[in-house]
């Protein structure tokens, strides 16, 4: 195994799970090195735009990684689209793949409308909405320990496994949504589905639940 190479893959990890910024300083007691090889190391992800510095000398993950990404987002949607289309026909609604852009964004990976139902919500993939706002960013968030001042409806997606939330995202929509569980802790991609009326909430969203760990086992 290549220890350079591990070590930068490491300062990747640190910067993802610290999307604020490090130090140098930071970075080198976050992987147990000195920090002149960390310094090192970050020069090197620099020159492949793969971090960045801003204007407090932090350093931040950068745009390189969006091209490293594409791909993978390309294998996530192929591997969500039968659940998605699953979940919409079992749902008879509109079903999302919603992934974390960054700090304060979600972006709809994946809309897969239902084969047959007379009515159901329609948009596009795509569209972006703030973390705190959606069933979808919300469990997001509740995949996450708690935060000081995050809405009570955080707190709920995680005591009872998903979110919902009525009319924050598109007016009238109610939204449904859990996250997909991750090995790592903090989840980074739900599952969801968006209706106009919640006769069973508990049964959709244990439908839905399970929709997303069926996803997370296909993902591993």
């Amino acid at each position: 195994m290549s220890k350079t190479l591990h070590h930068g893959l490491l300062v990747l990890e640190l910067l993802s799970e610290n999307p604020k910024g490090l130090s140098t300083t930071e970075i080198a007691e976050g992987i147990g090195l000195h920090r002149t090889v960390a310094h090192r190391l970050v020069r090197t992800l620099e020159a492949h735009h793969l971090c960045r510095r801003d204007e407090f000398k932090r350093i931040l993950p950068a745009t390189g990684l969006v091209s490293l990404a594409e791909p993978v987002e390309r294998d996530l949607r192929a591997l969500a689209r039968p659940v998605l289309e699953h979940l919409a026909d079992a749902t008879r609604a509109t079903t999302h793949l919603v992934v974390r852009e960054d700090e304060s964004e979600v972006r709809a990976l994946l809309v897969v409308e239902p084969r047959e139902a007379k009515v159901h919500v329609s948009f596009r993939p795509g569209q972006t909405h703030p973390v705190d706002a959606g069933s979808a960013g919300l469990a997001l968030l509740a995949s996450a320990p708690p935060l000081d001042g995050e809405r009570p409806e955080v707190a709920e997606a995680r005591r009872q496994g998903y979110a919902v939330t009525h009319g924050e995202v598109i007016p009238a929509v109610i939204g449904v949504s859990a996250a997909v569980p991750s090995r790592r802790g903090r989840s980074t991609t739900s599952v969801g589905v968006s209706v106009f009326e919640l006769p069973d909430a508990a049964h959709l969203g244990r439908t839905v639940t399970e929709a997303a760990a069926e996803l997370a086992d296909r993902l591993r």
